[in-house]
């Protein structure tokens, strides 16, 4: 099971939400290089980035920021937030991110990202983000009608290669992952899954890989020293 740690730029800075609640903002860090080189030196290998301002206004926001650490790191980034269109993901995927990852597209127009995954492939992720089972669009702020499994079932079928799923009710709490919706998802699907949001201990990375997940994004547990990376890396 792969570990990726996490880094969320909102206005330049590494923050953390609780429960995807941008009026519930902790600045972590001022240097989003230095925190990405932080976990690089650590031992990590892929880093999770979310541009929360892209995410809420549909354009990706932090590109200076995500340039930059693309450039300065080996790590290998994937992105999500506010990616809408074909052109931007060439954009950033010429930039050197690795994974782009689609959420509001996904649900909203199932056909540009058909076409995404058809010319992308690998390169293309599915982001997952649910509340109460529904999935939630535009920087969490809205929930859709369609749930996380039907929808990662229907990503499945036009040919999308992985899946990120995040419970939103459990991101930035330091509680515990939604094993049970995790399961559900891993079971109902062919493709690999990553999970998100809530892992806050070791025994959580055990459980998550009994479950059968291909990964593990680990975000606010870093930055308080819940869960030490290196420890986390070394268990997985």
């Amino acid at each position: 099971m792969e570990i990726i740690p996490a880094i969320d730029l909102k206005g330049g800075k590494c923050v953390r939400l609780y429960q995807g609640d941008y009026s519930k903002e902790t600045v972590f860090s001022e240097d989003p290089v230095a925190t990405a080189l932080k976990w690089q030196d650590k031992g990590a290998r892929r880093l999770h980035l979310v541009d929360l301002d892209g995410a809420a206004s549909g354009e990706v926001r932090n590109t200076r920021a995500i340039e930059d650490i693309v450039k300065n790191t080996s790590l290998a980034v994937e992105l999500g937030g506010g990616i809408r269109r074909e052109d931007v993901v060439e954009q950033l995927i010429q930039l050197g991110v690795q994974r782009v990852i689609l959420g509001t597209v996904a649900v909203e127009q199932s056909e540009l990202t058909r076409r995404i995954i058809k010319r992308f492939g690998d390169a293309i992720v599915i982001g997952i983000d649910a509340r109460d089972s529904y999935v939630t669009t535009h920087g969490w702020q809205k929930i859709s009608r369609i749930t996380a499994v039907a929808l990662s079932s229907m990503m499945a079928g036009i040919g999308a290669k992985r899946i990120i799923y995040t419970d939103v009710k459990r991101d930035g709490t330091l509680t515990e992952p939604n094993f049970e919706a995790t399961q559900e998802l891993v079971n109902s699907l062919q493709i690999p899954v990553i999970a998100s949001g809530g892992i806050s201990s070791v025994d959580h990375l055990h459980k998550l890989a009994a479950i059968g997940v291909e990964g593990a994004i680990i975000g606010k547990a870093l930055y308080t020293g819940d869960i030490d990376l290196s420890e986390a890396l070394a268990v997985a």
